[in-house]
């Protein structure tokens, strides 16, 4: 009787210590994906629609160690003001934590971008840009990949310059810059 208590006991412990409550990026995309203030969106790598017989080695590489990008925009209105103060704070409070490591930010508290990674310098996993402003909303974009270095993004953001990106998979996004 007592090894089945104490089992029990062992099992409920071990499930609240896996139990991870600690707020993320990833958690807050999911919650709010279908929330109507939000606009969701994920981009692949082939909105690039790029000829990759003509990149280069490294451009290669730098193209291979990106996944794909997650797009999460709350855009303003007359309505849902306090919302967006609401979850601009719960952002800003996610990026915070120590995992997410700031790179660069531009502006004030209140308006602005920053740029942070989670990873190593040599083994970045994500990369973080964050931008809001209050007359429009804000954006988080995650760009998710496996073996991402800084040298890769430069790379990448030179490949960038020769694509002819496919806007389709961006249209979404039309409604919040617009205003």
């Amino acid at each position: 009787m007592k090894a089945s208590v104490f089992t029990t006991a062992l099992l409920v412990l071990l499930t609240l210590i896996s139990c991870n409550s600690e707020p993320s990026l990833q958690k807050y995309f999911v919650e709010n994906t279908d929330n109507k203030n939000f606009i969701a969106l994920d981009v692949s790598p082939n909105i690039l629609n790029l000829d990759k017989a003509k990149l280069s080695a490294e451009q290669t590489e730098a193209l291979n160690s990106f996944d794909k990008m997650n797009i999460l925009a709350f855009k303003i209105n007359d309505k849902n003001k306090a919302e967006f103060e609401t979850e601009r704070t719960k952002v800003n409070a996610i990026l915070k934590n120590p995992k997410y490591q700031q790179l660069m930010k531009f502006g004030s508290g209140k308006e602005g971008a920053s740029v942070s990674f989670v990873g190593t310098d040599d083994n970045i996993e994500e990369f973080v840009i964050f931008a809001n402003k209050k007359e429009t909303g804000f954006a988080v974009v995650r760009v998710l990949g496996k073996n991402m270095n800084p040298n890769n993004i430069i790379t990448l953001m030179s490949v960038l310059q020769q694509s002819k990106i496919n806007l389709d998979q961006l249209k979404p996004l039309e409604q919040l810059l617009k205003k």
